[in-house]
C-alpha cells in the first residue's frame, strides 16, 4: 500500500517524537497495529514509557518559553502551513484512518477535512485572542481582561477519531501559545505517527524548536497516568469513557490542574407528528450506523410519537435492509467493522441484555461471518423496540444499536425521556412546528451541550464549541470561545490618576 509509505509509516516505527526528531524506545513493548477490516498487522510501534515521557516533558518545557515569544499571528501562520500539508496528504491520511480504525473511506476523508477546517479556524483565531474592557467604579481607572498561555497541554485521544479530536485541541492550543503533548489511543497509533511526520516537516522548514508538538505512544499506566499526575502540565484534554474520564478528572483535580473532558453520549432524536420524514429517516440512519455506531455523537435512542411510530419503524427497517456492510475501503459500503473483538463482545452482550430486559429486536442483532468478514469484527446494525426505563437504554453501548422508544403525549414527555439519562452530549428534534422547535431549544428543553433542529446528532461543524453536560464531562473543544480553556485569564486594573480611591468606598489614611 503506497499511501502508507507516503505518510512515513514503516514496518517498525518509533512511537515517541519531539516534533522534529524521533526517540528510540527500547524498554517498553512493541505494539502491533491490526486493521479491523481483515485482522492483519499493518505495522508495529516501539512504545514509550516513563523515561521517554520525561524526555518529552523536558524538551517541551525548554521550547515553551520560545514559542510563547512568537506573536500569535505568526503562530497562526505555522498552523496555516500545517493545514496546507494536510490538504496535500488528505487522501493518504484519510485512507490510513479508514484502514486502521475501520470507519468508511468517506468518513476517513471527512476526519482529515475536520483537521483542515480547524487549522483554518485557528489561523483566524490567532488574531482574536481578545479580552473585554470593563467599567471601573473608581475615577481615572481602567479594567480589562487579558489571556496568557498556560504552557504545556496534554491531549489524550480515543480510537474512534484518531486524528480530528487531537487537532481540535492542538491547533487552538498552539495559537494560544502552548506546546502540546499527545497520547493517542494504542488502537490507532499509526495515524498519530503519520500526523507527527507531517508536523515535523512544517517545524523543520520554519526552523522552530523541538517540543511544540510532541507524541508519546504508550500504555495508560506508564504514560497516561503519569501525564495526569504531572504538575508541569496545567491542562489535560481527555477523550474516553465516563469511567476512565472520571478517574482522570479526579487525578488532575487532586493536583488542582485543569481538565477538558469529552466522555460518553447517549444521544436521542425526537420525531414529532410534524416532522418531515424525508429529512428525518436518512439523518437517523447515518447517526445510528455511521462509524459503526462508535461515535460519541452516535444516535442511540429514537423517541417517536405514536402517530408516526409505525411509519418511522417501517421506513427504518427498509433503510437498514439496504445497508451494505463490508470493507470501509470500498466506497460502495455504508458500514465497516467494529474496532476489535472486545467491541464485538460488548455488542453481543448488549443484544443479550436488552432482550432479557424485554426489548424486541426487529432488525439485526447478529455478528457476521464468512467471506469478507474474516476479522470477526463485523456486526449487523440493530433496531430494538424498547422502553425508556430499561437499564441498558440508559447506558452507552459503543455499537450500532438503535433503541426505538414511543411517546404518546405532548412534546414535554419526549423531552423528559431524552433528558432522563446521565449523559448530555448531543440531541436533535425533527419538526416543522416553530413552537416545538423553540420549546426544544428553551431552558425547559434539551439539557445537552448540542441541540439540533431538523438534522441528526452527529456531524457537527468545527465553528461551534463541541462538548456536553452531566456525565459527558462539561468541557468544550473546537470553535466559538473554546480557546479560552487553553489560556489563563487575568484581570488588569490600571490607575492613571493621582489619587488612590479604594473599591467599595473604603477609606484608608496613614
Amino acid at each position: 500500500m503506497d499511501f502508507i509509505h507516503q505518510l512515513g509509516i514503516r514496518k517498525l516505527n518509533s512511537g515517541v517524537s519531539t516534533g522534529t526528531s524521533w526517540l528510540s524506545p527500547t524498554r517498553e513493548k512493541r505494539l502491533k497495529s491490526r486493521s479491523p477490516i481483515d485482522g492483519k498487522v499493518i505495522a508495529s510501534v516501539r512504545c514509550g514509557g516513563a523515561e521517554e515521557l520525561e524526555q518529552i516533558l523536558a524538551t517541551a518545557q525548554e521550547s515553551c518559553a520560545l514559542w510563547q515569544q512568537v506573536p500569535p499571528p505568526q503562530r497562526g501562520d505555522i498552523v496555516r502551513q500545517i493545514g496546507l500539508e494536510l490538504r496535500e496528504q488528505k487522501e493518504a491520511l484519510g485512507r490510513l484512518v479508514s484502514l486502521e480504525m475501520g470507519k468508511s473511506l468517506q468518513e476517513g476523508y471527512g476526519e482529515v477535512q475536520e483537521m483542515i477546517d480547524i487549522c483554518d479556524f485557528a489561523v483566524g483565531q490567532s488574531r482574536l485572542l481578545s479580552g473585554a474592557t470593563l467599567q471601573s467604579e473608581r475615577p481615572l481607572h481602567r479594567i480589562y481582561d487579558q489571556y496568557h498561555p498556560l504552557g504545556l497541554v496534554g491531549i489524550v485521544t480515543a480510537f474512534n477519531f484518531p486524528v480530528a479530536v487531537w487537532s481540535w485541541n492542538a491547533m487552538i492550543s498552539a495559537v494560544c501559545g502552548n506546546v502540546n503533548i499527545w497520547k493517542p489511543s494504542s488502537l490507532v497509533p499509526l495515524t498519530a505517527i503519520a500526523v507527527q511526520h507531517l508536523i515535523g516537516r512544517v517545524l523543520r522548514s520554519n526552523q522552530l524548536p523541538e517540543g511544540i508538538f510532541s507524541l508519546v505512544i504508550g500504555s495508560g499506566r506508564s504514560v497516561g497516568q503519569a501525564m495526569l499526575q504531572d504538575p508541569r502540565i496545567p491542562l489535560i484534554s481527555f477523550t474516553g469513557s465516563v469511567a476512565t474520564g472520571r478517574q482522570a478528572a479526579q487525578t488532575v483535580a487532586a493536583r488542582l490542574g485543569k481538565s477538558i473532558l469529552e466522555l460518553g453520549g447517549n444521544n436521542a432524536i425526537i420525531i414529532t407528528p410534524q416532522a418531515d420524514l424525508k429529512l428525518a429517516i436518512p439523518a437517523v440512519v447515518f447517526g445510528a450506523v455511521g462509524t459503526a455506531g462508535q461515535r460519541c455523537t452516535t444516535t442511540r435512542r429514537l423517541i417517536v410519537h405514536k402517530k408516526v411510530y409505525k411509519q418511522v419503524k417501517e421506513a427504518l427497517i427498509t433503510a437498514y435492509q439496504s445497508l451494505r456492510i463490508g470493507s470501509p475501503l470500498d466506497p460502495v459500503n455504508h458500514v465497516g467493522p467494529l474496532v476489535n473483538q472486545e467491541a464485538v463482545a460488548a455488542y453481543e452482550q448488549a443484544v443479550t441484555a436488552i432482550t432479557a430486559q424485554g426489548g424486541r429486536i426487529i432488525f439485526g442483532g447478529k455478528v457476521l461471518s464468512g467471506k469478507g468478514y474474516a476479522s470477526g469484527c463485523y456486526v449487523m446494525p440493530t433496531l430494538v423496540e424498547a422502553e425508556p426505563s430499561m437499564p441498558l437504554v440508559r447506558e452507552e453501548t459503543f455499537a450500532p444499536i438503535l433503541y426505538l422508544l414511543k411517546y404518546k403525549g405532548a412534546l414535554e414527555q419526549a423531552i423528559a425521556i431524552q433528558n432522563g439519562v446521565s449523559q448530555g452530549l448531543s440531541s436533535a428534534i425533527f419538526t416543522t412546528g416553530l413552537a416545538e422547535a423553540e420549546t426544544f431549544l428553551s431552558n425547559q428543553g434539551s439539557d445537552c451541550g448540542i441541540a439540533n433542529v431538523n438534522l441528526g446528532t452527529s456531524g457537527s461543524e468545527i465553528g461551534g464549541a463541541f462538548g456536553g453536560e452531566k456525565e459527558t464531562g462539561g468541557g468544550r473543544e473546537a470553535g466559538s470561545d473554546a480557546w479560552k480553556a487553553y489560556m489563563r485569564r487575568q484581570t488588569v486594573t490600571i490607575n492613571h490618576g493621582t489619587a488612590l480611591p479604594l473599591a467599595q468606598g473604603i477609606t484608608f489614611q496613614l
